[in-house]
């Protein structure tokens, strides 16, 4: 039997709190300073304040459209718990992969491009677990009765689009992997502008 959703956003909200809070314990230490000063110092670790900025954006992308999609999930089975569940599995590796990127960012081009396949790993795998996701809610009609069919497509095809973008941006890897990793900022823009199921710009 299908139940209640909220107790799945209330933990899924739970998870990404946590997972935001790790990567900025991991990713905002300072390293041991030897003989730089203080600016110095900060100004070496660029790479882990430019891999927060780029994770932070991504993960904060992932709440949001959790939190809009969701609004339309009234009830849930076991599938659906699984694969919420395998989603948050991905956003929970994200501090993991952008720690190890942040990491290499400056090390050998081998280096530099299994880490960028690592940190892609973990986006992509939580863009394609939110496309399953919509799928299986709408297959099994656990979305709200009153849903338009029509806004059920389109954000079905909006989801569609993440995955696309983030291998896009994986393939710049082998072009300039900062130039990567400025890219993903680029694909939240895009994800910022309001489309197809969130919420409106103002109460109506």
């Amino acid at each position: 039997m299908a139940r209640d959703a909220s107790r799945v956003e209330a933990f899924s909200d739970a998870v990404i709190a946590i997972v935001l809070t790790l990567m900025a314990v991991e990713l905002l230490q300072l390293g041991p300073r030897s003989e730089r000063d203080l600016t110095e110092a900060l100004a070496h670790e660029w790479p882990a304040y430019l891999a927060y900025v780029i994770t932070f954006a991504i993960v904060g992308q992932v709440w949001l459209t959790h939190h809009n999609m969701w609004r339309y999930v009234v009830r849930v089975d076991q599938l659906l718990l699984v694969f919420n569940l395998l989603l948050l599995l991905f956003v929970a590796a994200i501090p993991f992969t952008a720690d190890l990127l942040a990491d290499n960012l400056r090390g050998s081009v081998t280096d530099q491009r299994l880490t960028a396949a690592l940190y892609v790993g973990s986006v992509l795998g939580e863009a394609l677990f939110f496309n399953l996701s919509w799928w299986w809610a709408r297959r099994r009609r656990l979305l709200h009765p009153d849903l338009d069919p029509r806004l059920a497509r389109a954000v079905a095809l909006r989801f569609l689009v993440g995955p696309v973008l983030y291998l896009v941006a994986f393939a710049f890897v082998f072009v300039n992997p900062v130039l990567s990793l400025c890219l993903y900022l680029l694909l939240i823009g895009v994800y910022l502008v309001r489309g197809p199921g969130d919420l409106p710009s103002s109460a109506r």
